[in-house]
């Protein structure tokens, strides 16, 4: 079983987590990349839509984590398309908010791609949308691609979207089609597409073109994404990972081998935009945070329905040489922050209880993970929510997010005034102050003149399409 799930996309195994399905939002979700005995279709098995249709409900009724919400019977005829029939499907579980979109169907290729090396197509840029004051921001640029090196970078306002002199405003595109407006807007996900940018940032009000490209999404920024804070005299490491894949493994080893060099007791853990991803780099992330964790700790329980109860796991912690013992840590989280990041987090509640604190809002609540189903001939890998993860203390049932199962939690804003990394950003600062032992207010108990100050980044969420690509349910926002 260790090869084929995933967490976060919704984590050693090629596990997923992640927590963005697609058709309707969300942030995580989890699954895997080999087939479990019985998934291979038939040699003669057609690439039609009914017959992928039926190979689909064959996979879930015997997978699904949650099977007495699957309807009897239900003709394929009435749906158009794969995903149309799955979202009918999976209908009440949705409802019911165990399955936001959390199971669908996506392209091997596209898949395998990105965990193994984060490579998609785009402008290289995280997006967040404000459709009450109808505005764009850049909340994160990545490295190597397109956009940061056009000057695009956190905190630029996108103004206007166009293929050449015919720019349209970006608040009349939301007023008239909403967010999905400025996605299509911005075309599709494919490299060579060129689209200019009306953007306003320190520097003043431009028009620059940008091509969409391939480019490597790097989990640990180079510019920000692990450093030593010096905050009052006190060593506190900070970490920021945008997304669990391979390559986050090596990136994550050195910076915590920097942490321990210096004697780190106290982390700053930036998961704010994290969707999810690998189980085995959320195993990983947690056994760098567990240098005082016995290898009999419970790191987690990974678990299926009770048919499948035979493929139940119990993971320890497995400390590493690059390792530290944090006596305290304060995990930044937002509605972005799912899957595999909720993980790690709900991983620690048991073991430092006050000392671990949810900084920033509430988390988006995806206590489940997903199997990936393979039918190679037709390039389709259906995700399947089919286990439930849970702490040593068997606490799981976070499906409205981790803020209410913490000891300390500390309401933040996301400032994209300021850099990630930088010690004065708002949630990075609150961080501080917590891991300090200074007073902060409880995540949903903020005074009123608190609330209205963060109302502003509060209404800030991350731009998703209706069907988003792998890199995009793992990268919320990415385009």
């Amino acid at each position: 079983m260790a090869g084929w799930r995933r967490f976060g996309s919704f984590l050693g195994l090629v596990a997923l987590l992640s927590a963005c399905g697609g058709g309707g939002g969300g942030g995580g979700s989890t699954g895997g990349t080999t087939n479990p005995g019985g998934s291979t279709p038939p040699p003669t098995a057609t690439c039609s839509v009914r017959d992928r249709q039926n190979w689909a409900a064959a996979q879930l009724r015997e997978w699904y984590l949650f099977p007495e919400t699957l309807p009897a019977n239900l003709d394929p005829a009435a749906y158009t398309t794969v995903d149309a029939y799955i979202d009918a499907l999976t209908a009440t579980a949705r409802a019911q908010g165990r399955d936001r979109f959390f199971t669908y169907l996506t392209s091997i290729a596209e898949e395998d791609a990105y965990y193994s090396s984060g490579t998609s197509a785009g402008f290289g840029i995280r997006l967040s949308v404000d459709t009450v004051q109808r505005r764009v921001f850049v909340s994160e640029a990545f490295e190597g691609a397109p956009a940061l090196a056009a000057g695009l970078d956190r905190g630029t306002e996108i103004l206007a979207i166009g293929t050449g002199t015919n720019l349209r405003a970006v608040g009349d595109i939301i007023a008239a089609e909403g967010s999905a407006g400025v996605t299509n807007a911005l075309g599709p996900p494919t490299a060579g597409t060129i689209r200019v940018l009306r953007v306003t940032d320190a520097g003043g009000q431009r028009d620059v073109s940008v091509t969409k490209a391939n480019f490597e999404l790097l989990p640990v920024s180079t510019r920000y994404g692990a450093r030593i804070i010096n905050d009052g005299g006190r060593q506190v490491g900070y970490v920021n990972l945008r997304t669990f894949i391979t390559t986050a493994d090596p990136a994550l080893r050195n910076a915590f081998a920097q942490f321990r060099a210096a004697g780190i007791a106290e982390v700053v853990v930036d998961l704010r935009y994290n969707g999810g991803g690998l189980v085995s780099i959320a195993e990983l992330f947690g056994d760098l945070l567990g240098q005082n964790r016995a290898t009999s700790d419970v790191f987690s329980y990974t678990v299926f329905r009770p048919e499948k109860s035979a493929e139940n796991e119990t993971r320890y912690f497995q400390p590493q040489p690059q390792s530290v013992a944090p006596a305290r840590i304060a995990f930044i989280g937002t509605n972005g922050t799912a899957s595999a990041s909720e993980l790690v987090i709900n991983a620690f509640i048991p073991y430092l209880r006050a000392d671990a604190a949810l900084v920033g809002t509430n988390s988006f609540g995806k206590p489940v993970g997903q199997i990936a189903l393979d039918r190679a001939q037709c390039d389709d890998r259906l995700r399947v929510i089919a286990f439930a993860t849970q702490n040593a203390a068997r606490q799981g049932d976070y499906f409205s997010g981790l803020a209410g199962r913490m000891d300390a939690t500390c309401q933040a804003g996301d400032d994209i005034a300021r850099q990630l990394g930088d010690p004065q950003e708002a949630s990075i600062r609150t961080a501080l102050d917590f891991l300090a032992g200074r007073g902060c207010t409880r995540i949903g108990t903020a005074s009123a003149s608190a609330a209205r100050t963060q109302q502003t980044s509060a209404r800030r969420e991350l731009l998703s399409p209706e069907r988003p690509s792998t890199a995009q349910r793992e990268v919320p926002g990415l385009f």
